[in-house]
Formats: C-alpha cells, structure tokens, sequence
C-alpha cells in the first residue's frame, strides 16, 4: 500500500477521496498475521496456513532479516522454504544497522508484490513493534542527532550500561521497564528521543498507536494457558539449537567479528549467553541455563506486549494442560480467517 492509499485507509474503509473530480471508495486489503511469543508455534501454522489460503509469508522477526543468524534466530530451513515462500529473510548483513521505517518499507512492497499476484500475505513473527508499525503505517519520526548519541554512547563505555538504564528510568519508566539494560542500543534510543524533542518515547508509542490500521488484518495472537507448556517447548528448542550447532555458528559470527562490528547482533538472545561460554568465563551448561531463562523472559515480554494490543484474535494452542491437535489448530485459525 502507497503512502497516499495509508493516508487515506486512516479515514475508514468506507471514506471516499475526491481526486481529480473522481469520487472513489477506497478498501482496505486483507492481508493475515500469525503472532506471538517465541518458540509457540507461529512458522508451523504460518506454513499451514499459507498452503490452505493460497499464501505467501513475511517474516516480522528483527532478527531473522541478518544474513548468517540462522539456527539462533530459529529461521525456516530448506524444507519450509521448499514448501512456502518467504519474504524478508537474510536482507542485509549481520554487522549492518536496520531500522523499523526500513523494515515497513521493505514489508510494504512485498505485501503489495503478494497481492498483486492474488495471493494472501501473512505476516509472521514475534517483533511486536514491526508489526504494530506496518499495520498502522510510520508516525512521525522523532528524527536523530548524531551529537546526542556519540554523547550517550560516551556516557554507556564510561559509567556503564546500568547507569544509563537508570537515567532513562528517570525520564521514561515505562520504555526502561521495557528495555533490558544491555540493549544499549536502545536505551540510547529512547534517551535520544527525549533529549531531542523533550517528549518520551512511551508518549511517542502513545501516539503511533492512536492512528488507525491501514489494512484489514486478522491478527492471530498464539496463546497459552498453561505457561509452564510454553516453557517447556522454550528449553526443547534451545535444546535444539544446540544440537543443530548454535555454538558453532556462535563461534564463527564472533571470529568474523560481527559482535564487535554490531551492537544489535551482540545483544540478540541465542548469542549473547554463548559468548561467556566461548570467552571461558563459564560452563557450557551455565551458558544453555542462561539462554533458556534469557528466552523465557523474552517470552514474557512479548506477551504482555500482544496481550496489550486491541487488534489481536487470541488462538489457544493448549487445552487441559496439553497442546491441542495441529490439524484442530489450523482448522480453527482458517474459520477464524475466513469466517467458515
């Protein structure tokens, strides 16, 4: 969807743009999203679902757009990829800066190019704040300042990430409470933000949640009673991981130097709780410890982010303290797409 067809889905399906003295009604484009917390079962039912309903998948992972995270980043493998086509995996390098505006342009167009071709996008993926801002289009941008930031990266290497954690909990509690205090990058970001517009980035948030979706989304939100259930398929894929070889491809990333060369790559959970490991500071079993407890506190994050949004459609993967039948899940999701 152009900016100019965004701009006028915020007045409502049914309004109308007077163009050129041509009175037209404008519709918004059905498209679907599969989310929810890590390791709930998103990319099976995205592939499940994009083979009944004619789809395609666009990732919505901040992480899996980095070419060479493959296993730590739980991309598809060649068999999904044989049986689904994906968009927006493996865009640019791992030592490379990428944005959200960027990721809503790149989704734009490929959203566009599925519907173009009569097919269905579906959005999958656990990046809550992608989402949120492709569906509702890019607010205004609080903009940057090169001056600030080099000031704020002085001030992280010269009194630690904690204490710059703590001045933006002086600010804006809400963005500290939601940020980790080792993902500096965007801790500098939101204390950016302040210094340069004095408004906060949880009122920036605020705002960007006030305009109206741009497309007519069935969000299928992945929900777990029992969250003992979820937290036991957490440690199975970690597990997993490091049978399909995390630690190596761990290992090459930092001989390559991509955690030196990029902040992002270095705070990314799947990684960072190797590297103590890889540096001797401890066990192999403590790192697999830490990287299980790292996932589940993602996973709790993410909840409460997607709880927290009205547009969701909640899915239940488990009843009784047990996940329900695949095939059950997908018939569900597909009534709830397509009303039948």
């Amino acid at each position: 969807m152009s900016s100019l067809d965004c701009a006028v889905a915020h007045l409502g399906a049914t309004a109308f743009l007077n163009q050129k003295g041509v009175k037209r009604g404008v519709k918004k484009e059905k498209i679907l999203a599969v989310v929810g917390p890590t390791a709930g079962g998103k990319s099976a039912l995205a592939e499940a679902l994009a083979e009944r309903l004619d789809g395609e998948i666009v990732s919505c992972d901040s992480m899996q757009i980095y070419r060479g995270m493959d296993i730590g980043t739980a991309k598809p493998d060649a068999a999904s990829l044989s049986r689904v086509r994906y968009h927006l995996i493996d865009v640019v390098n791992a030592d490379a800066d990428f944005s959200v505006a960027e990721y809503v342009a790149l989704a734009e167009r490929a959203v566009k190019d599925i519907l173009s071709r009569g097919k269905l996008p579906i959005l999958c993926g656990g990046t809550g704040l992608y989402l949120d801002a492709f569906l509702r289009g890019m607010p205004e941008s609080p903009g940057k300042d090169d001056t600030i930031r080099e000031a704020l990266l002085q001030e992280a290497s010269e009194k630690g990430n904690a204490y710059l954690h703590g001045e933006l909990a002086k600010v804006d509690p809400d963005s500290a409470n939601a940020t980790h205090p080792s993902n500096v990058r965007r801790v500098i970001r939101a204390l950016e933000i302040y210094r340069l517009t004095g408004v906060t980035k949880t009122e920036w948030d605020r705002r960007s949640r006030e305009l109206p979706m741009c497309y007519d989304a069935t969000v299928l939100y992945l929900t777990f009673e029992d969250r003992e259930l979820l937290y036991r398929r957490i440690e199975e894929r970690v597990d997993q991981m490091i049978e399909n070889g995390l630690l190596e491809e761990t290992a090459r990333l930092l001989s390559e130097g991509v955690f030196e060369a990029s902040r992002t790559a270095a705070a990314a959970i799947g990684y960072k709780e190797l590297l103590p490991y890889l540096a001797g500071e401890c066990t192999l079993s403590e790192a697999i410890l830490a990287l299980k407890l790292a996932t589940r506190r993602y996973a709790k994050r993410q909840i409460t982010w997607f709880c927290a949004k009205p547009y969701v459609t909640p899915l239940a993967m488990d009843d009784g303290g047990k996940t329900r039948k695949f095939e059950e899940i997908v018939n569900n999701a597909v009534e709830l797409v397509t009303g039948k």
